[in-house]
């Protein structure tokens, strides 16, 4: 597995190890969950947009 090394305020670090030790993870098992979940929120949102836009654009032409 490739490693990463990212900077944070250490406050912002306190939490994320806060909820980790609450959740029973390592830092990395969450981490790598929000980011899973901010792209997948990210991919929903995309798809809404084109769906937004594809009806707009449909409007449009007829």
């Amino acid at each position: 597995m490739a490693r990463v090394l990212i900077s944070m305020p250490e406050r912002f670090l306190d939490e994320i190890d806060k909820v980790a030790g609450n959740e029973n993870r390592t830092r990395s098992e969450l981490i790598r969950e929000a980011l899973r979940t901010y792209m997948y929120r990210n991919q929903v949102r995309n798809t809404q947009r084109s769906a937004r836009n594809a009806e707009i654009l449909e409007a449009l032409l007829s």
